[in-house]
């Protein structure tokens, strides 16, 4: 009786109590290399952006997420907020797509990871799992952003890709902090850049240092429409969380689009189309 006692309440503090539930883990990365290796098309790479908001096991997003691969058919997939079972060896079904996986904690109710997941049409040369220092208050956990490499057709350089989550609810230096780790692997990468993902910019502060970051770095934002640009996921007033920018790319203006018909998130789908800035 006392170790069923005792079980019961393990139970109700992995379902409720953040410090038991979400654990801290080793800083890794889980892959799979698809069978192909065709390099990236430098003249059109569709990019998709998208925090998911942990629905990726269930029927809703599966069948939007596989409505956008159909219809838009994206070469480079960045998504935050992925779930993937402690066991399981995919967290997204993605045929004929290579994907690297970084999670930042386990959810011990769920047995799941937590994380985001970088997919492409092409193996990646490399990646790496940057983890904060710090974390977030209440849950207790880490941001994590994951660095992945590609080749790209006819061309000696290589796409270096960020997924980033940036960190929440802490104080401004915390976050620069986080900022700057990200701004020194940007800044050694000589080629082109795709640097995306949701970057809680839920105060001017917060947005006016990634901005900063962005002008030394020579990054742009991929500018959409003012009506697609109100659709972007915000904090009550604040400047849209989700980004995708780019660098020694040429993004292709009417490629640009943020997909409002989705549901299963409350964050909508960033899509842009980019070429080698040396074929323009």
């Amino acid at each position: 009786m006392l170790k069923f006692g005792a079980s019961l309440a393990h139970c109700f503090l992995q379902k409720i109590v953040p410090a038991y539930r979400f654990l801290r883990i080793q800083t890794h990365t889980r892959d799979r290399q698809h069978a192909h290796r065709t390099p990236l098309n430098r003249a059109s790479i569709t990019v998709l952006n998208w925090n998911i908001a942990k629905q990726n096991h269930h029927a809703h997003w599966l069948r939007e997420f596989h409505t956008i691969l159909h219809h838009y058919q994206p070469d480079l997939i960045l998504l935050q907020e992925v779930r993937m079972g402690r066991e399981a060896d995919h967290a997204v079904d993605l045929v004929d797509m290579s994907w690297t996986y970084a999670p930042n904690f386990m959810d011990a109710h769920h047995q799941a990871y937590s994380g985001v997941l970088t997919a492409a049409k092409t193996n990646s040369i490399h990646s790496q799992a940057i983890v904060t220092e710090h974390y977030e208050p209440i849950v207790q956990t880490p941001k994590v952003s994951l660095v992945t490499e590609y080749p790209l057709s006819d061309s000696s350089e290589t796409l270096l890709a960020i997924n980033s989550h940036l960190i929440n609810f802490v104080d401004l230096k915390t976050f620069h902090s986080q900022l700057q780790d990200l701004e020194i692997v940007l800044a050694t990468h000589p080629g082109p850049i795709v640097f995306a993902g949701d970057f809680n910019l839920w105060s001017t502060a917060r947005s006016q240092l990634l901005d900063q970051a962005a002008a030394r770095l020579s990054l742009f934002p991929v500018t959409f429409s003012p009506r697609d640009r109100q659709n972007i996921k915000r904090f009550l007033w604040s400047p849209p969380l989700d980004y995708i920018f780019y660098r020694g790319l040429v993004a292709k203006p009417m490629r640009a689009s943020v997909l409002n018909w989705t549901t299963s998130s409350d964050h909508k789908p960033l899509l842009a189309e980019f070429a080698l800035s040396e074929l323009q």
